[in-house]
């Protein structure tokens, strides 16, 4: 019937069960209706979890959907078909957490996450991060997830970046229905709009104008056009995004177009460490700094985990910290006998850099992937100096140097100083530059002058 050269994914109809308590079809008839249809992904009939359903009426769905799951393995007869395992539990995440382990033991390819269609027409978007990061967390990573009833552009880029492989819903028909426009940044009222912020081709051939005058089923069938491709261009942006390295700030940007992915962001920055250990150690492109939020992405915590576990500092009497912007004299030269770099060697000096981003970034590690490819905007505002000087605090304490010269310029690198020289024990002394100075200068005169004074 639908001509389609394409892979095709039925579902059960147990999202009738929530519409209308009860389906008139048992789980075994819908298996072999399935694999008569020749799907090429195939869902049992679950029992689905009410976001307003009691914890017990949920650990009832969830039973109930893993012991059709066990009866499933036994009817199935095509095993060319995926079939997907469902995992219940609505809003409880501890029930997620529970359903998502007992289907893993079990036979299905893909698996998918019921229930947070009302959670999402609600904009509850916090909510259906951590019963996202409830499933991922316990279900086999080889095995796609599926997200039911997921069908609005604004939220594919988080859905993604949380683990979601596949989605599905008949939301870009019911907005269109009620005369509703969407966009990645949100959904407008058809009245409302004097411009159609798209260039698709149902929005580029009339203006809204046009649009309202229109019959309701041609009005309905323009509007349901235009939000599957907007739902189809999203998803190609996220594609690309992924392509690029860039998913992060495409998540951060759309959680800046709306109060509820704003929210729903924040509780997304509570898995980092989650998120890190899943990441590419490399991207075609460096990553994008641009709000403190940004200071939680996989690479940034990944570079601070790395140098305080894996990173041996050099054995050297003293450490030099660098502003960033001012390590490029001390590189430069480098295969020569009057390197700046080869005199703090001989100095007995460890020279590093330090920036709001990565905290400390030692000399000979500044062209590993990411820390001189990264480009930010950041501010130094309370929480990214804290944490800067958190980061250099902590590296200090590992490394065996005796003190420390931390070089300023600007009121935010002081506090950091300060900061820093207030929780070690370390000698630490702070060098001011001033506009004009001639930085390098400085920096060695001060270090040759403790050196002198060290040796009498």
């Amino acid at each position: 019937m639908l001509d389609f050269d394409g892979v095709i994914e039925t579902d059960s109809g147990a999202y009738q069960i929530l519409q209308y308590g009860d389906v008139e079809v048992d789980p075994a008839s819908i298996i072999r209706f399935q694999e008569k249809l020749d799907s090429d992904i195939a869902v049992i009939l679950d029992i689905p979890t009410d976001s307003t359903a009691t914890k017990q009426r949920a650990k009832w769905t969830v039973d109930e959907t893993l012991r059709r799951a066990k009866e499933a393995e036994q009817v199935i007869t095509r095993r060319d078909i995926l079939w997907v395992g469902p995992v219940q539990g609505g809003i409880y995440p501890d029930l997620i957490s529970y359903s998502a382990r007992e289907m893993a033991k079990l036979n299905f390819q893909i698996h998918a996450l019921g229930s947070p269609t009302t959670v999402m027409q609600q904009y509850h978007y916090d909510k259906m991060v951590e019963m996202i990061m409830a499933a991922k967390l316990n279900l086999p990573p080889d095995r796609p997830l599926h997200l039911f009833g997921a069908g609005h552009p604004m939220m594919f880029a988080l859905a993604v970046a949380l683990g979601c492989d596949v989605f599905d819903s008949a939301s870009y028909a019911l907005f269109a229905r009620n005369d509703r426009y969407l966009t990645p940044q949100g959904t407008a009222k058809l009245e409302d709009l004097e411009y159609f912020p798209c260039d698709c081709t149902s929005c580029s051939t009339r203006t809204p104008q046009e649009a309202r005058k229109m019959l309701k089923f041609e009005r309905e069938r323009f509007l349901a056009e235009h939000n599957l491709r907007a739902c189809h261009s999203e998803l190609q942006t996220v594609k690309q995004a992924i392509s690029d390295g860039r998913l992060w700030e495409l998540v951060e940007a759309r959680s800046s177009s709306h109060p509820s992915l704003s929210h729903a962001f924040d509780a997304f920055l509570k898995y980092a460490e989650c998120l890190e250990s899943e990441t590419p150690t490399r991207k075609k492109k460096g990553p994008f700094l641009i709000s403190e939020k940004s200071l939680n992405r996989p690479e940034v915590n990944r570079h601070h985990k790395r140098l305080m576990e894996n990173y041996v500092p050099p054995k050297a009497q003293r450490v030099v910290l660098l502003p960033d912007n001012y390590l490029e004299p001390f590189r430069q030269n480098f295969d020569s006998d009057v390197s700046l770099r080869k005199i703090l060697v001989k100095l007995d000096t460890h020279l590093c850099s330090y920036n709001l981003s990565y905290g400390v970034i030692p000399n000979e590690l500044v062209d590993v992937y990411p820390l001189s490819q990264t480009e930010n905007s950041l501010k130094p505002t309370a929480q990214t100096i804290r944490k800067a000087s958190r980061k250099i605090t902590e590296y200090l304490q590992k490394s065996s140097s005796k003190s420390c010269l931390i070089v300023v310029e600007d009121g935010w690198q002081q506090k950091i100083a300060k900061s820093v020289r207030k929780q070690l024990k370390l000698s630490i002394r702070i060098l001011e530059i001033k506009p004009g100075d001639d930085a390098t200068s400085r920096v060695l005169a001060e270090v040759q002058r403790k050196r002198h004074k060290r040796m009498r």
